[in-house]
């Protein structure tokens, strides 16, 4: 009988139970702040999105094959990887809920749900002046796991959809359109959503020179990392009306301070980075790393594999 994989983490029980079921498979909990055992040996290590204090000591505890429960990876520290350990996270797993809070978002701005809210009778002559998504561009920046659930649920709404990849190559959709360049993505949208990751490429990708070329009263929509927006460049086209609303799921930092602009200014929503929730939320996130179990067990590719040298 072979030796059971040893997966070291972190993460609390109620996360990691669907885990500790897989056959073949020895959960061995960690503590985050120290100390380990010396002799301490693994195979696998299954982390959040942010580094601990044992983080280095977990690294070098023989494991070869390190998890990220969670999408993003910014906050992983890569620069402590070795060579020959693959790194991988739950890529793709909350495309369905931030695909339907978008689509909430931008229902939202063209119905003018917030705006046209009664609390007294009111003049029936009045015209309500409400949009459409009908005809409308949707521009995407990222075409992963949250851009193509955007674009499944936005298509049979009427919308155009335009994006902006990485690597230029035709969109898996059928009838998204894909952008040659973010100059091109910009002039086009009438809904500029960000869904790419927080990279050296994309810090402050929409800053001055990008929103000095948006379609005049754009909505912009964020729900990938804070520092994929100059918040200074943004105050000042929300200010000028070249953004008509930002819809904020996520800042820089998180949360904002006591007092920041973003939570008074009439041009901005902002949510606490709840994008990604719905029932059974954290269950598809592991339920990634419990497909990949059986992957690394079984000798076959990784999903959600990690390109170290771009951050992604």
């Amino acid at each position: 009988m072979s030796a059971p994989l040893r997966v070291l983490t972190w993460m609390p029980p109620d996360m990691t139970e669907h885990v500790s079921a897989v056959e073949g498979v020895e959960l061995i909990q960690i503590p985050p702040r120290g100390p380990l055992d010396d002799d301490l040996e693994g195979d696998v290590l299954l982390v959040g999105a942010r580094s601990v204090p044992v983080m280095e000591q977990a690294l070098r505890s023989g494991v070869r094959w390190i998890h990220i429960y969670g999408t993003g990876v910014d906050g992983f520290p890569i620069e402590l990887l070795e060579d020959g350990q693959l790194l991988t996270c739950s890529r793709g797993a909350s495309g369905v809920p931030i695909a339907e809070w978008v689509l909430a978002t931008i229902l939202a701005f063209e119905k003018q749900l917030q705006e046209t809210l009664v609390r007294e009778p009111w003049d029936r002559r009045r015209a309500p002046g409400l949009g459409t998504l009908e005809g409308k561009t949707l521009g995407l920046v990222g075409l992963g796991g949250i851009g193509v659930a955007l674009a499944e649920r936005a298509l049979p709404f009427g919308m155009r959809v335009l994006a902006l990849r990485r690597h230029p190559r035709p969109s898996e959709v059928p009838g998204v359109e894909v952008a040659s360049d973010l100059s091109e993505l910009l002039a086009e949208a009438d809904h500029l959503v960000l869904a790419a990751p927080a990279t050296a490429a994309t810090h402050h990708l929409i800053g001055r020179d990008a929103l000095a070329q948006v379609k005049p009263g754009v909505h912009l929509v964020n729900v990938a990392r804070g520092t994929l927006v100059d918040d200074d460049a943004l105050r000042e086209a929300l200010d000028d009306g070249r953004v008509a609303l930002a819809s904020l799921d996520t800042t820089e930092p998180e949360p904002l301070p006591e007092g920041h602009w973003m939570y008074t200014h009439p041009g901005v929503r902002l949510t606490p980075h709840i994008s990604w929730s719905m029932p059974l939320a954290r269950d598809l996130i592991v339920d990634v790393f419990v497909r990949n179990l059986r992957h690394y067990m079984a000798g076959e590719p990784l999903e959600g594999l990690v390109d170290v040298e771009e951050g992604y």
